[in-house]
């Protein structure tokens, strides 16, 4: 693993994004990296403020509408075009979701650790309110801060590092197009093929849970149609 790919997936909430797309390219990173954001059907004006700072930030803008017809979410598109791209760079696949603010030292950090555990398949950052206090999907790591372990259950892509050997190992068009999020089945999958998880709680980032997600939202505003949805629109397969 020589490099980094880095990608943020992104439908609207435009503020947030913007918010995450600037503190990537703010991180201290030593190693060579690109940076795409992948825009998943935003409105147009909002398509239009990411091509407007995309050309002024100098990050990588991949419009999804020029490449599909089908609706949003295009989770397995976008991972399967990553993968291809960062196995054929030799680098780690870092993806961020856009409801997170990363630190300086976060992207490097998970690098290294990374390197330094050839086992690893997995390195994810834990993630904390505004105030530093671990929340969801890392509930669980509660009691765990400061620390570096092998994960048993998943880990979260709101933060995270797949390696180059993971990368190499699972060919990311085995998934299930039916479900619209990977990362459980991901997480579980390098499991199976001898790889550890890390979750790294000594690099904590800021996440807004399913800003990035709006409706989702409704889960805990509106539970009744919240999973209204769910079901009868297939919504959030994991």
């Amino acid at each position: 693993m020589e490099s980094l790919h880095i990608i943020t997936p992104v439908k609207d909430s435009i503020e947030f994004t913007l918010e995450t797309i600037k503190a990537i390219l703010d991180s201290e990173i030593k190693v060579p990296y690109t940076y795409t954001v992948y825009n998943d059907f935003s409105t147009p004006e909002n398509t239009k403020i990411l091509e407007e700072n995309a050309k002024q930030l100098g990050f990588r803008l991949v419009n999804l509408s020029d490449l599909t017809d089908h609706p949003s979410p295009n989770y397995l598109l976008v991972l399967q075009m990553a993968q291809k791209e960062a196995i054929e760079a030799k680098a780690g696949l870092l993806i961020v979701e856009s409801d997170v603010v990363v630190k300086k030292n976060t992207l490097q950090g998970l690098f290294d650790g990374a390197v330094a555990r050839p086992d690893c398949a997995i390195a994810a950052a834990v993630t904390t309110d505004e105030a530093g206090v671990i929340n969801y999907p890392y509930l669980h790591a509660k009691g765990n801060e400061n620390k570096i372990y092998a994960e048993k259950k998943h880990c979260s892509f709101c933060c995270s590092l797949l390696t180059l050997d993971f990368l190499r190992k699972f060919d990311f068009h085995q998934l299930d197009a039916s479900k619209n999020w990977y990362d459980v089945t991901i997480s579980h999958e390098a499991l199976k093929k001898g790889f550890q998880n890390y979750l790294f709680t000594v690099l904590p980032v800021w996440h807004r849970p399913h800003g990035s997600r709006p409706w989702k939202q409704l889960k805990y505003k509106n539970p009744l149609k919240y999973y209204w949805l769910k079901f009868t629109k297939g919504l959030d397969k994991i």
